[in-house]
């Protein structure tokens, strides 16, 4: 398992269109991710409850990556976070 910290960076935070962004990245990856905010685990591959969490601009949460492409995946999701969803 790997995992790294990030900071939320769009300013409307994870809303539903960047929140559908995120997942459907996350669909793509070869393991499972999920991320935590503060004592929350949240699979990343659920939009319900990534969205039920309420993640706002400036939180910092840990992105998880377990299986056989971990590496690979925790580097696209974080890149994909730390650029704003493509806000």
């Amino acid at each position: 398992m790997v995992s790294q910290k990030v900071v939320v960076k769009n300013e409307s935070g994870l809303h539903a269109r960047p929140a559908g962004v995120l997942v459907q990245a996350a669909k793509k990856c070869g393991s499972q991710v999920q991320i935590i905010v503060g004592e929350k685990v949240i699979p990343l591959k659920n939009i319900l409850k990534l969205m039920a969490a309420g993640i706002k601009c400036g939180t910092e949460i840990e992105v998880q990556c377990e299986g056989e492409t971990e590496e690979a995946d925790l580097k696209g999701i974080v890149a994909l976070i730390e650029s704003g969803l493509g806000e």
